[in-house]
């Protein structure tokens, strides 16, 4: 499974929420803070038009917000 991307900002609950459910599943995960990475922000920004955080890209799919059930729909596709 390739690692899904969480964008993320260090002050958001709900990216520490995603973060930490990966975290307690085992999941590796790569984390860009769009706060002080301008880059990710406008990679994040073109993939979804949000720019609300947290932002999960699991490759098969895009979570705006924090939605276990979302995740572990697409986490169990990409197995």
């Amino acid at each position: 499974m390739a690692k899904p991307i969480i964008y993320t900002t260090p002050t958001c609950m709900y990216c520490k929420m995603a973060k930490a459910f990966f975290i307690e599943n085992n999941i590796e995960f790569e984390e860009k803070n769009v706060a002080t990475d301008a880059e990710a922000r406008d990679e994040m920004i073109h993939k979804t038009g949000q720019l609300g955080v947290p932002v999960t890209d699991f490759g098969n799919g895009i979570v705006i917000g924090f939605d276990k059930e979302k995740f572990s729909e697409l986490i169990s596709k990409n197995t």
